[in-house]
């Protein structure tokens, strides 16, 4: 390795030998401050120096064509100053291109790592792919700020999405950077989601079924298509569970003697047991008849369970001119038929599978119009006498 006092006008002199593929020359006047000249014709300023650890180090202060020999001594002398101070401009900036991209984390560490658990991670991929990772995908970790998280959020809301959508994007983003944290990947310390506010939720939008409207819907549900979509409506208004427990329930489940219906995991990844109405055995009792095999509404195509029935029943509720129905409404429905025949919100919460009483507390008010309706039985010639006495006494 040369050592030269390395002057501006002499730069673009110096050449790599044709025996070599680099020389470098080091600036006699600045400590560690070397020159890299290549056969390709290239040149980059470097900073050898030997680390707290001592090691020897090579730390890249940028291209010759970018620095000029002043700029590069300057800083040179700053890295200089920090490798005094106890640091190391090499190994952090090897750290830095260790970090990986949002992108690169979610493929190659969440996504597999949720897979192991959780039954919606299909979901979680959807919802990255599509909104998350074409904004924030190619941000290292670390470049991942508060503010683009805010710009995020209020692009959503532009694109119209309801408020309780664009929170559970906001904890799932939250969730990926936790992990990122907690495994400590690249030394992520922060999570730019924190002090991002959710936004505020209207919850109060219920639709429930009268049975009028139910018995409706199923009278149309007959002329549908889908052969097995009467049976499988049917089903949910008499449980009141969910449609992906419905189209994924195996005969297997179904334990016939003690009249009830395993479900081997919720969407809170516990075990439910669902006890079968006489109306619910017989209608199994008709659909085993017809479909003996593994599962209790399989597709007549395939014999699996149905990936969507929504078409099928997206044109029912709209011949039946309930367009405003949800599937998960049969579930409010199921509940309403309970309290309005007089049952409780315990009883309600333990059909439903609720964990706490916080989701169930959404059909208080229908238990107190049934408790008004109760009150309301006493006879009215008790309320007339009342009156009665009361206006004799004035």
């Amino acid at each position: 390795m040369a050592v030269v006092s390395l002057r501006t006008k002499e730069l673009a002199g110096y050449t790599c030998p044709p025996t070599s593929k680099r020389i470098l020359i080091r600036d006699s006047l600045c400590k560690g401050l070397t020159l890299e000249v290549r056969a390709s014709g290239g040149k980059t300023w470097y900073l050898i120096y030997t680390c707290q650890r001592g090691r020897r180090r090579f730390h890249r202060l940028g291209d010759q064509l970018d620095l000029s020999l002043k700029q590069a001594r300057t800083l040179a002398e700053r890295c200089r100053t920090r490798i005094a101070m106890g640091g190391d401009p090499a190994a952090e900036r090897k750290a830095l291109r260790q970090i990986p991209t949002l992108r690169t984390f979610v493929v190659e560490h969440y996504l597999p790592f949720v897979q192991t658990y959780k039954r919606s991670w299909h979901s979680d991929r959807s919802a990255l792919e599509r909104l998350i990772l074409p904004a924030l995908g190619d941000l290292p970790l670390d470049g991942v700020q508060r503010h683009h998280v805010f710009a995020m959020q209020k692009q959503w809301i532009r694109l119209g999405r309801a408020p309780a959508t664009i929170n559970k994007y906001l904890v799932l983003l939250r969730y990926v950077f936790n992990l990122a944290i907690r495994w400590e990947i690249g030394g992520i310390q922060r999570n730019p989601t924190t002090g991002v506010a959710m936004l505020k939720v209207d919850n109060q939008r219920q639709r429930f079924l009268t049975v009028e409207e139910a018995k409706h819907l199923l009278k149309v549900l007959r002329s549908s298509e889908n052969r097995q979509l009467e049976a499988i409506i049917t089903f949910l208004l008499l449980t009141g569970a969910r449609k992906r427990e419905v189209l994924d329930a195996r005969w297997s489940d179904i334990n016939w003697e003690q009249r009830i219906w395993t479900i081997p995991k919720t969407k809170a990844g516990k075990v439910r047991y669902v006890p079968l109405s006489d109306a619910a055995l017989y209608l199994l009792i008709l659909q085993q008849r017809q479909h003996p095999g593994i599962y209790l509404f399989p597709s007549p195509r395939t014999g699996l369970p149905f990936r969507t029935i929504y078409d099928g029943w997206n044109n029912a509720r709209r011949e039946a001119g309930l367009e405003d129905v949800r599937i998960h409404d049969l579930r409010h429905s199921f509940a309403s038929f309970l309290i309005n025949g007089g049952r409780s919100l315990y009883e309600v919460q333990q059909l439903l599978g609720h964990s706490t009483t916080t989701m169930t507390q959404r059909y208080a008010h229908l238990a107190r119009e049934t408790l008004l309706q109760a009150a309301n039985t006493v006879p009215m010639a008790i309320a007339s006498d009342l009156y009665g006495a009361t206006a004799s006494s004035k």
